[in-house]
């Protein structure tokens, strides 16, 4: 008698396990010395700049064939106009979700933090070296953060049919912790997300959490 085979599979998600899509918003307008992005409750709120537009459309050209059940954006404008087009290809009314907002950077909030970067500034150094937002003089602080963004991870879950697929488009200081939660991974090993870019978290029925794909952004360049 032949011994039974065992080939090797593909990933295949479980039934009632939950996938929700992390769209990282388009890019946003450039930031410009002495003059700081408008604000929304204190924090920086650019529209989209003409690359972010092209980028939140090839998101809805990928997306829109997905089994989406619901679509997620935050306060802040950046995400509603990435969710934009494919809201309008899929039907779908995204629903703001506050708790999944970016990370409130203090002093350099505005814009000031994207210049910060740009000209070596040593406290942006000192960010990445103790892998906390809140070395900033201002800043959230990492435990609100993480408190708020699980909380607004719950607020996805909650009501979701078991087997759904949800898409939410949010900011990269946002996906870095989800991702961290998730993972259980150093604070900072997610926080380079693409604009436009796909990261994928399965929740399994008993509510554990794994980071499928982190990044994706062929998409992108198609």
């Amino acid at each position: 008698m032949a011994a039974q085979r065992y080939p090797q599979e593909d990933y295949s998600r479980p039934p009632e396990a939950i996938e929700i899509v992390l769209v990282r918003h388009g890019a946003s307008e450039a930031a410009v010395e002495d003059q700081p992005f408008e604000l929304l409750e204190g924090q920086a709120d650019p529209a989209l700049s003409e690359a972010g537009e092209r980028q939140a459309q090839a998101v809805a050209a990928h997306l829109a064939s997905e089994p989406l059940a619901a679509l997620f954006v935050t306060p802040l404008r950046r995400t509603a106009q990435t969710a934009a087009p494919l809201a309008a290809a899929v039907g779908l009314e995204p629903v703001c979700v506050p708790e999944l907002r970016e990370v409130y950077l203090g002093e350099l909030d505005g814009g000031a933090f994207r210049i910060a970067v740009r000209r070596g500034d040593p406290r942006v150094a000192e960010v990445f070296a103790r892998q906390r937002w809140d070395v900033i003089p201002g800043a959230e602080t990492m435990e609100d953060f993480a408190q708020r963004t699980a909380a607004g991870i719950d607020c996805i879950l909650e009501g979701l049919a078991p087997g759904a697929t949800v898409a939410a488009v949010v900011h990269g200081g946002v996906i870095g912790e989800l991702c961290r939660q998730a993972s259980g991974s150093r604070p900072f090993a997610f926080v380079h997300a693409d604009n436009g870019s796909l990261t994928r978290i399965v929740v399994l029925p008993e509510g554990r959490r794994w980071v499928r794909t982190f990044n994706e952004s062929a998409h992108l360049r198609s």
